[in-house]
Parts: structure tokens; sequence; C-alpha cells
């Protein structure tokens, strides 16, 4: 584990609880909550993701541990941390079987609740990102990346809800600096007060195909609150086209303080 995320980890363990209140995740869903933390709060959200690809012989597959620092620096603005953490890559094909192992880059970021719902009007957040090159070699990426995403939630009195994602990100690779469109669109549904349930369609890159063109999956998952500050979570991935992995599975854990 990254000694930063290791830090935070640690100092979220041993801090004083505040008056607690409901946990609100951006996980196990590609959509984010348009909620913030709290002023004075840590939110840890973790996780173990798998990935499988297949193209013809060539065969993927991927371990990760997808890890989400939260702290709140207001009563509508939050300090993040995000990383895949340590990654365990295979690639088999006939002949040929190569395995990497490393951590992933970190991204820092900001969340900002920009609006509450009122009528017909979502409740609305704002993130901004940047990606930098402090993974292993294996997993880096180049230079700063930044990213603005806007989330808008609806959340009517039966029980469902619905998001809607739209973004724009800057990515480099051989070619230089490119741009790409991120979309997703999530419908959930409330079972009682600790279990909901999700489908969901992410798009985390819409680009040309000379940049890697666009990636696109179909997602079901649920989460589970074993307390108000704690909950756990479950999502499979089903990628929509031959650009976005077969099959990924995601369990994870979040809890506040």
């Amino acid at each position: 584990m990254q000694p930063l995320l290791l830090a935070a980890l640690l100092l979220c363990a041993t801090s004083p609880a505040h008056s607690q209140d409901t946990i609100a995740t951006d996980r196990p869903d590609f959509v984010e909550s348009s909620n913030v933390v709290g002023n004075g709060r840590l939110q840890v959200e973790t996780s173990v993701l798998f990935e499988r690809d297949r193209q013809g012989p060539v065969r993927a597959r991927s371990l990760a541990t997808p890890t989400l620092l939260r702290y709140g620096i207001g009563d509508s603005l939050e300090l993040r941390l995000e990383t895949d953490g340590r990654v365990d890559a295979r690639l088999s094909a006939p002949g040929l079987r190569e395995r990497e192992r490393g951590y992933a880059d970190t991204a820092l970021g900001l969340k900002w609740h920009a609006l509450d719902a009122a009528g017909a009007m979502p409740s609305v957040g704002v993130l901004l990102h940047a990606d930098l090159d402090s993974g292993s070699r294996a997993f880096r990426g180049q230079g700063l990346r930044p990213s603005l995403r806007v989330v808008g939630e609806w959340e009517p009195d039966d029980g469902y809800s619905l998001g809607l994602m739209p973004g724009i990100g800057v990515e480099r690779d051989e070619g230089g600096r490119y741009r790409y469109g991120i979309l997703g669109v999530v419908l959930g549904k409330s079972f009682g007060e600790r279990l909901r349930g999700f489908a969901e369609v992410a798009l985390p890159q819409i680009a040309r195909s000379a940049h890697g063109g666009t990636q696109a999956s179909f997602d079901l998952g649920g989460a589970y609150l074993l307390s108000s500050t704690v909950q756990l979570d479950a999502m499979l991935s089903r990628g929509l086209n031959s650009r976005t992995p077969d099959l990924a599975l995601t369990i994870g854990l979040s809890f506040k303080r």
C-alpha cells in the first residue's frame, strides 16, 4: 500500500468519532454521489476489483484494490485522494505469459456540493480531479491528467433514484494530449432503510479510436448498511464492446468517522 494512503487509513482508525450521520458513498457504481461527507468528517471507501478480458487467443486478468479517501473541509466541500492501489496484472497467449505487479497512479481532487434538490431540480455535485504520474512504472500514466465531472441526482419519494454524470477529461498517450468525454447513467432502488440496488450504463472514456476508442459497460450491484456509518457493497460489470474488459467484479467496504 502506498505510504500516503496507509497514513490516511491509520489517521481514520485513530481519530475520535464525530456525531454520526448516515454514510453516502461514491461506490460501487460509476456515477458519483452529489453529496459531500460533511465538515471535519473522514470517509474511507476501499475495495477489491477483479477484471477479465479475452481478445482472440489473448487473455488478460487483473486484481486491484481501488480506494477513495474523502475529507470534509466545509459543509459543501471535500478533499479527495483516489487510487487503484496495488495491482496484479497477468497476460497470457500461446507461447506467452507476462505478469506485472505494482501500484497504480494516485489522483487528488475536490468535490463541491453545488445545489440541494428542490422540486424537479436535482441535487448537484461538481468534481475536479487530477491524476498524477505517481505509480509503478508498469501502471504509470504520463504527466498530470485533469478531469471535470458534474453529477445530477433525482430522488422521488417512491424509493427510486436517477443519477446522471457527464464530464470531460485530458489524457496523454504516444500521440500526445487528447480530450475525452465521460458519461454515466444510473437507476437506483431502495429496499428499506439498509439495502439499495442499481443498474447502470457507464462510459468512462468517449474518445476517437486513435486514442483507445470508447469504453462502455453495463453494471448491476447493490449496497447494504451494516450501521449508519459502515457499508458493504458489490457490483458486477459486463463490457459492451471490445475496448472494455469482458467482466469485472468489485466488493467493497466503506466507513465514516
